[in-house]
């Protein structure tokens, strides 16, 4: 502890922590940019996107209507179809052109995805990796589309088309001038990828039993996205970055096998011609029904599969019919393996129907937890962003282990055989469901371009994940959003990370650069930056403004900062544009008191310090070994000094103390009377990303207390800083993040005095039979019940 002596000029709080502002120190400055504002590193505001992140007067956006007539093809798993296709060119340029999207060409020989994808071997390797490596399964096939014509609608006559791989462009007679809209109408077919042997977010599983679950999507040729940020968004689909689309209003017809149940995009329009009248009473009910309702049943499908496998031709057909408006994408999901449930789900004065589709492999996961999980997550997004808009919301079990699509989403997470399951797949069931249920919002309805911005979509709905997570269990052990969870990824070599403002295609580790770290960044400026209140108000705010529309990451950060009046520049460019990661360090806290000037008090402590720095181990040990000294012998070697007290408190003493006192005003004498101890914190920045200053006071009397500062804390010098905190009580330990809320990679740096390191923990085990005993496993639930199995010979009741 140091002693301060100087003149009282602080102006007096009623704060229970007093600090002392940080001056600026020119000489150590080191010059940055962190805190000025990213300026010209946006693009520049104008009439169609504005300056505070809101659509502009000028705003617009294309629209294209779809009427698409589909057919499975069982047998030969095979997608026949055609689409009238009718195209509104709301900018203001004139369009010789369109460009379509051939998703179904990343299956097609020399297709740029697989042939560009790089892989190794090591001394193990799978054969769905060995296959996808080499590209084995559609290199010498005929997947992809097949076009068989392109006409005008109106006249009937052929289009010109070239096809680019992914991608394929129309010439048209005449351009389509801006407020004008133009039809054309396409024929095409292509095999459907078995998702086993290189599937991409569609395809489908071929059961032993001889069936099919297909779940069908980027199935019909799509618009590209022409407007005001890119022109014609047409990048190649290399399958890692999704896609881009513009709204429309969706007319869909269906045609599978008669004892196919069928879920897609849409209201179903004609349910009493392809329903059974059973399926019909309860698909009714269950749209008023609070409580799940069974509409296709378990022992209804049973039947169905064995009746007739999927490599048999149908005995008839069906055709379903379906209606979506104000929708980017339709997709669906077939199989006669089906079980079919819904219940209904109220938002906002609406009944939404929330519906799951899945085989009985995914019993009983799937009865008991997919529907319920559904309702929940779009009642809980519904609260954080906009109202759900939509007449369904549909889970589809099969291959794909998560895709999303307006109004359904295909999702994984299966029981094993005997309808055990673990932890892991239960919590990886109802994640992957609120996940994929949650893209309904972002980015279906908040309309930003996946092909660009993976993190848009992707990261913005792991965040709201992690929110309705939550919600659903208290005790949800989330993959993503807790701050300490991107550590490890933090730690990397920064040659190893790349930006979230990377290009989809182009991002290494996308779950960690485009999932958990912007949703973890979300949560820390929700929790720690900003606050809840106006951070959700702006978040509420953000998915209004865009609903619908199709917003840029600048609309993103103008909007945030713009409805919360946060300046969050710092922190888009220390998260989003950079890879730095947080490491603090507490490298030092010097303890101050003041110097009071009352001589009992300070000569009483120089006293205990003197006598402190005499006690040497030799003085302990001369108290026997010198026997008497010569002053001892000789008392006339005594004079004044040998008598004299320097800490004995003088009238001179008392009598200047007075004289200090009287020229102190109230506040000052308060203030000096207050016994208050003084810390100066020393933190330096070694990891590089600014971040909010939390430290833990640890009291003597067993107490603690928090202090926060901002992270502009670092804003005059953003690699070291200074900063002095007053408490009544002595401190006795002091911890940076003690809540671990700013992802810092190195916790035993966080400590003042430093903690002793933890031991790394080992097991002590015997071997016995050549093996290792103990240990748990995956799957308690199996565990559980296989204990409680009757042993062989012990079962009751057995007679001779």
């Amino acid at each position: 502890m140091k002693k301060l002596s100087f003149i009282i000029t602080l102006l007096i709080t009623h704060c229970a922590l007093l600090t002392l502002a940080q001056a600026p120190t020119l000489p150590n400055y080191h010059a940055n940019d962190r805190f000025e504002q990213l300026g010209t590193g946006l693009p520049t505001p104008n009439t169609t996107r504005t300056a505070s992140g809101a659509p502009g007067k000028e705003y617009w956006q294309q629209r294209a209507d779809y009427d698409i007539k589909v057919e499975l093809d069982e047998p030969n798993n095979k997608i026949i179809g055609s689409e009238t296709i009718t195209y509104f060119n709301q900018s203001p340029d004139a369009l010789p052109y369109v460009w379509i999207q051939l998703d179904q060409n990343l299956f097609a020989k020399n297709s740029p995805g697989p042939i560009s994808r790089t892989g190794d071997l090591g001394n193990q390797t799978s054969m769905a990796s060995l296959s996808t490596i080499t590209d084995m399964n559609y290199s010498n096939s005929d997947y992809g589309y097949n076009i068989l014509s392109v006409k005008d609608t109106k006249t009937g006559k052929p289009l010109r088309y070239t096809i680019n791989q992914t991608m394929m462009r129309i010439d048209l007679p005449q351009p389509i001038q801006s407020k004008q809209s133009y039809s054309f109408s396409m024929e095409w077919n292509y095999r459907i990828v078995e998702f086993s042997k290189g599937g991409r977010r569609t395809g489908f599983e071929a059961f032993k039993d001889g069936n099919n679950v297909y779940e069908i999507a980027q199935f019909y040729p799509r618009l590209c996205v022409y407007d005001d940020v890119t022109g014609w968004q047409h990048k190649q689909y290399y399958s890692q970055g999704e896609f881009a689309l513009s709204f429309g209003n969706f007319k869909m017809a269906i045609t599978v096998p008669d004892d196919h149940v069928l879920g897609a995009t849409g209201e179903l329009q004609n349910a009493a011609q392809v329903l059974t009248p059973t399926q019909l009473k309860n698909f009714e009910r269950a749209k008023t029904s609070d409580k799940v309702v069974v509409i296709a049943s378990q022992e209804e499908r049973e039947k169905a599969e064995k009746s007739k496998p999927s490599g048999t031709p149908p005995a008839g057909k069906k055709t379903w019919i379906f209606k979506a408006d104000n929708v980017r994408d339709v997709a669906f999901a077939t199989s006669r393996k089906y079980i079919w449930d819904g219940k209904m789900q109220e938002v906002a004065g609406k009944k939404v129907l929330c519906m799951s589709f899945y085989p009985k492999e995914g019993n009983p996961l799937w009865g008991k937890y997919s529907t319920e999980v559904v309702a929940h997550t779009i009642k809980t997004y519904s609260k954080f962003s906009v109202d759900y808009p939509y007449p369904v919301a549909i889970s589809c079990h099969g291959p794909v282990g998560g895709m999303e699509y307006p109004m359904i989403c295909f999702n994984g997470g299966r029981p094993e055989a005997d309808g055990t399951y673990s932890e892991a797949t239960k919590y990886g069931m109802i994640g992957v469901i609120t996940h994929e249920v949650g893209h309904n919002f972002f980015p279906m309805i908040v309309n930003n371009d996946e092909r660009q911005w993976m993190w848009m979509d992707e990261g913005l709905n792991t965040f709201l994940q992690y929110l309705t997570e939550k919600e659903w269990d208290r005790d949800y052990p989330s993959r993503r959003g807790e701050p300490q969870g991107i550590v490890d990824y933090m730690k990397q070599d920064q040659k190893n990370l790349v930006p979230i403002m990377t290009m989809s295609d182009n991002l290494i580790n996308a779950g960690a650069s485009a999932y958990a770290k912007p949703a973890t960044a979300l949560n820390i400026l929700r929790e720690t930056v900003m606050g809840r209140e106006l951070f959700d108000y702006a978040f509420k705010e953000y998915s209004r403004r865009w609903a619908f529309k199709s917003p840029t990451p600048a609309d993103f950060f103008r909007t945030m900062e713009d409805a919360s009046g946060v300046d969050l520049d710092w922190f888009w460019k220390g998260w989003f544009y950079g890879t730095e990661p947080v490491d603090q360090d507490l490298v030092e806290v010097e303890w101050f008191a003041l110097d009071t000037q009352n001589p009992e008090i300070t000569k009483a402590d120089a006293k205990k310090e003197a006598d402190a720095k005499r006690n040497t181990v030799a003085r302990q040990r001369d108290k026997d070994y010198i026997k008497e000294s010569v002053v001892d012998k000789n008392p006339d070697m005594k004079d004044f000094y040998n008598t004299y007290d320097p800490y004995k408190v003088t009238d001179a003493d008392k009598k200047k103390y007075e004289t200090y006192l009287a020229s102190l005003n109230p506040d000052e004498r308060k203030l000096v009377e207050s016994g208050l101890n003084f810390y100066t914190l020393k933190v330096k920045n070694k990891g590089g990303l600014p971040m909010p200053v939390i430290v833990k006071m640890q009291f003597e009397d067993g107490t603690d207390s928090v202090a926060r500062f901002p992270a502009e804390i670092w804003r005059l010098n953003d690699q070291n800083v200074s900063k002095v905190i007053t408490s009544k009580k002595k401190v006795v330990q002091w911890t940076l993040d003690p809540f671990r809320e700013i992802a810092d990679i190195d916790e035993e740096s966080n400590s003042f005095p430093r903690q002793p390191a933890q031991p790394t923990k080992f097991q002590l085990f015997k071997t016995q039979g050549g093996g290792r005993r103990g240990g748990g496993g995956t799957n308690p639930m199996q565990e559980a019940q296989q204990s409680q199995q009757p042993k062989a010979g012990q079962q009751g009741g057995a007679k001779n």
